[in-house]
């Protein structure tokens, strides 16, 4: 996929995910970095378990808000 269509599909993951775990955005940067990272741990995570959404901007949108959470999730049991 393009740098740009990369950069939108980790800012909607970020912010998505912002909304799922705490109930709000982080911003704009700080959603697309939570964005990108969450799109690496989903594509690894769930490429492990055997489930592939496919390379359609949906896929991709549901793998990263799903690799996103799962990093969010992880960082607030650090902080506990």
């Amino acid at each position: 996929m393009g740098i740009i269509v990369s950069i939108i599909i980790g800012a909607l993951a970020g912010f998505l995910a912002g909304k799922i775990m705490k109930g709000a955005g982080f911003g704009f940067v700080v959603n697309l970095i939570v964005g990108i990272v969450g799109g690496f741990i989903g594509g690894n995570v769930l490429s492990w378990i055997g489930i592939d959404w496919g390379s359609t901007f949906i896929g991709c949108l549901v793998t990263s808000v799903v690799g996103a959470v799962l990093l969010l999730w992880i960082i607030s049991l650090i902080k506990k």
